[in-house]
């Protein structure tokens, strides 16, 4: 049977006014929505209070469990008296044939009333919404202008269902969880990453974060999206800057190029004479965003093919030897 007054820090000497101070201060600090660790206490001391602030409870209760033993306060004795004359007068009433009711029977009677008020009351836990989860998805810049989809790996965490997140069992450590007293298991999800998506754009999918405890609602899953640039393409803002290689003779004689796009290929006029690092603002062919959509500055380099005919070779020898102008005799003059 448990200690009510210890379970309040009172004695069976103290006050109703007593109780009551010591079952308030209790009860702060315990109460779930505090102290989450705390709901066995809670639990415990409501139990306690439940029947020490009732008279005629704490009067059955006191004597179950021999608490007579010191003297109580004169107050004490008074409503002990009156709650034993009201029982009496409760259990005269029931059996009127009975003439006098033995010690056996009232201390049975005291017991039976006893566990009927002693039991707890079932209290509805209260829901709670799961937590939100956040994870990082990468795409490159083509998927971010023309959409396209992810497979997210989530890990959910959830209570034990075994051990109720108590993490142990008669003493030992729950074989369901370990002694973690939580489960977590992998969910893959499918999610569409949309059209013009931004770097550092956030997408919330309802429903799909953490579970929810005691009929709570799931959280979200929320996805920072991540623009990741290669070597070819890099994203400044809403312009995306694309290095685009062009041919010897394209670079002397220049010439319409044809530059592939997000949404096909784009013609790029070259002019004759063009060296490598120069610059062409395609207008319009950058991301999308909410007020303007971004350019395409499209930085040209001379690429030298690496499989060359007997021809071309030839051609390029020709070409070394018509070739007058040394173009490195006035660099160092030109840095000074």
């Amino acid at each position: 049977m448990k200690n009510y007054y210890s379970i309040l820090g009172v004695t069976p000497d103290s006050c109703d006014a007593d109780i009551k101070a010591a079952y308030r201060k209790l009860a702060r600090k315990f109460h779930p929505d505090v102290n989450p660790c705390g709901a066995e206490r809670f639990k415990d001391i409501c139990e306690a209070y439940e029947t020490l602030s009732d008279t005629k409870k704490r009067f059955q209760y006191d004597t179950i469990n021999g608490f007579f033993k010191s003297s109580p306060k004169q107050e004490q004795k008074t409503s002990y008296k009156k709650a034993e004359q009201e029982y009496k007068k409760t259990a005269s009433n029931e059996k009127p044939q009975t003439k006098k009711v033995d010690k056996e029977e009232f201390s049975k009677k005291i017991n039976d009333m006893f566990e009927e008020f002693g039991k707890k009351k079932a209290s509805k836990p209260i829901p709670k919404r799961g937590s939100d989860v956040y994870e990082d998805v990468f795409v490159t810049i083509k998927e971010a202008v023309n959409g396209t989809t992810r497979t997210v790996n989530v890990v959910h965490t959830t209570q034990c269902p075994h051990c109720k997140g108590r993490k142990f069992i008669n003493g030992a450590a729950c074989p369901v969880c370990n002694g973690k007293g939580e489960k977590s298991e992998h969910k893959k999800i499918s999610v569409k990453i949309p059209k013009d998506v931004k770097n550092g754009a956030k997408l919330r999918i309802p429903n799909e974060g953490a579970n929810g405890e005691n009929g709570g609602k799931s959280g979200d899953l929320f996805l920072k999206i991540s623009i990741q640039s290669d070597s070819n393409m890099q994203v400044c803002g809403n312009d995306v800057i694309y290095n685009v290689p062009i041919t010897p003779f394209e670079a002397v004689l220049g010439g319409n190029i044809s530059v592939p796009a997000f949404e096909g290929n784009l013609s790029l006029k070259i002019p004759a004479k063009t060296n490598s690092g120069q610059k062409f603002r395609l207008a319009g062919q950058g991301l999308k965003g909410n007020n303007k959509t971004g350019d395409m500055i499209v930085v040209v380099y001379i690429e030298i093919p690496q499989c060359l005919s007997d021809d071309e070779i030839r051609l390029y020898e020709k070409l070394k030897k018509l070739s007058a102008q040394n173009i490195r005799e006035n660099l160092l003059n030109e840095q000074n």
